[in-house]
């Protein structure tokens, strides 16, 4: 009851302590990998079960229309950690990338392989604060000297270059900064184990960022063995044809979520989510903590044959910037700040943690950090945006094993425009009417397409962002 009280006398700002600062809030954030946004319960997946993660999305705000600043990994990743765009921190693939093919009509864009050490992250400005860090899971962010422990958590477990889990998710595996206690120990269990003992070892007199960024549900798509009977008996019980793949450009896509493998994954994610919770109610912090849960790119379903997973109603996935390869399941659970089962349709960016968590902490914003996110807490409040609608910008000039080939994108409004640079041709939608992304209204409206084009150049010649070079040895088809 006493914590209960206090958190809610902070967060209505009538607490204050004897050198005036305001109590502050403990931070959880779970980022899983390739979660698309239909993976979940409470955006409507009835495959996939997901009963803890629709218990939080219940007692917080969701988000409907939550994007990641890029369509694959390690560029989202660095802009959670600095508020800053992909193309400000120059990390705009996976990190090493792919090779580009011989035949592709653009040379390779050169980036950088980490986060360079210049760049401020969250971790880094809580600790400014007195926060304690905790990183465990997937890093991504570049070798060894530019590991979690280099940018600003004061532990790391499991986060390493490598993007993802070397040797699969049973031991033994080869993680070189998370040893194997026994053959067969499941990788998502032994991260959730490490950060409920974080919470049982910290030093109460400090507040805390848990950071617990999954492996799961990342290829080698293997089942977590605790529910595959379940999801096999499922899918044998629902699905007795099979369904023709969809049609993507190069690719194909997976037109019904109907894996029983990537299910269980996506269970092994929904069981630590609750332990971690109800970790956070036995130790009495559950309402002085903050939790976010978001995914860092769209589920992996457009492969040059079909993917593991399905987006659905979303177009394409993983690598694409369709709605299915960028927009994610996003909640956040703030207690005295978020309604419980509330939903917020604003379109909001993965560079917008940074600032909101500052915001929540009672910790003046740092705009010449997060340069390019917004503080979400008016929204978490209940209240509208502060600002205009923004426009929002991607960036993705590589190639990439979803058969996507280098393009970019802006969203402005309902609007939503896709230059696809290989062909020379772009899309335009309206995602008020059209969230599939079915109905292209390019012919129809070449007046919002210039105007859109020309806001797209001017973002990228403002930002500075790195453009293919053509290749000389590239030949249109006939």
């Amino acid at each position: 009851m006493r914590n209960l009280l206090v958190s809610a006398l902070y967060l209505s700002g009538l607490l204050v302590s004897a050198n005036a600062a305001p109590e502050r809030p403990n931070f959880v954030f779970f980022l899983v990998d390739d979660m698309g946004w239909a993976d979940v319960g409470c955006n409507g997946s009835t495959f996939h079960e997901t009963p803890n993660i629709d218990a939080l999305a219940a007692s917080g705000m969701r988000f409907t229309q939550a994007y990641a600043a890029a369509s694959i990994c390690s560029p989202t990743r660095a802009s959670i950690l600095t508020g800053r765009h992909p193309v400000r921190v120059d990390i705009t693939d996976w990190i090493p990338g792919a090779k580009t093919p011989k035949n592709a009509r653009f040379l390779h864009v050169d980036d950088r392989d980490n986060l360079a050490l210049e760049e401020v992250t969250i971790a880094e400005a809580l600790k400014e604060h007195d926060y304690a860090t905790f990183f465990a899971g997937k890093w991504h962010l570049g070798d060894k000297g530019h590991w979690p422990t280099d940018q600003g958590f004061d532990i790391n477990i499991g986060g390493h270059d490598r993007g993802s889990p070397p040797g699969g998710y049973y031991a033994p595996w080869n993680n070189p900064v998370l040893k194997a206690k026994h053959d067969g120990e499941y990788l998502t269990e032994r991260l959730t184990e490490e950060s409920i003992a974080f919470l049982e070892s910290r030093d109460e007199e400090k507040p805390f960022l848990l950071y617990l960024s999954y492996y799961n549900i990342h290829t080698p798509i293997q089942a977590y063995r605790k529910h595959i009977d379940h999801y096999e008996e499922k899918a044998a019980r629902l699905f007795s044809d099979p369904v023709e793949p969809i049609a993507e450009r190069g690719g194909q896509s997976r037109a019904r979520q109907d894996n029983p493998e990537l299910a269980s994954m996506v269970a092994a994610v929904d069981d630590s989510v609750g332990a971690l919770m109800a970790a956070l109610e036995k130790l009495g912090i559950e309402d002085n903590t903050v939790v976010f849960f978001f995914s860092d790119n769209g589920g992996l379903c457009t492969k040059p044959t079909p993917g593991p997973g399905c987006n659905l109603p979303l177009r394409s996935g993983k690598g694409w910037l369709y709605e299915g390869g960028i927009r994610e399941p996003m909640i956040v659970r703030a207690p005295g700040v978020t309604e419980p089962g509330s939903v917020c349709a604003e379109p909001v960016i993965s560079t917008d943690f940074f600032p909101t968590i500052l915001d929540l902490a009672g910790i003046p914003l740092q705009p010449e950090r997060h340069a390019d996110g917004i503080s979400l807490k008016p929204l978490l409040q209940g209240d509208g945006p502060e600002s205009e609608p923004r426009a929002l910008y991607w960036h993705y000039p590589h190639y990439h094993g979803s058969t996507w080939k280098p393009g970019a994108a802006i969203r402005e409004g309902d609007w939503k425009l896709i230059e696809f640079w290989e062909e020379d041709t772009v899309e335009l939608y309206d995602l008020a009417s059209d969230p599939g992304e079915r109905q292209d209204l390019a012919h129809d409206q070449p007046e919002k397409v210039a105007a859109l084009r020309e806001q797209l150049r001017a973002w990228r010649e403002a930002m500075g962002a790195k453009m293919p070079g053509k290749n000389p040895a590239w030949k249109a088809a006939e």
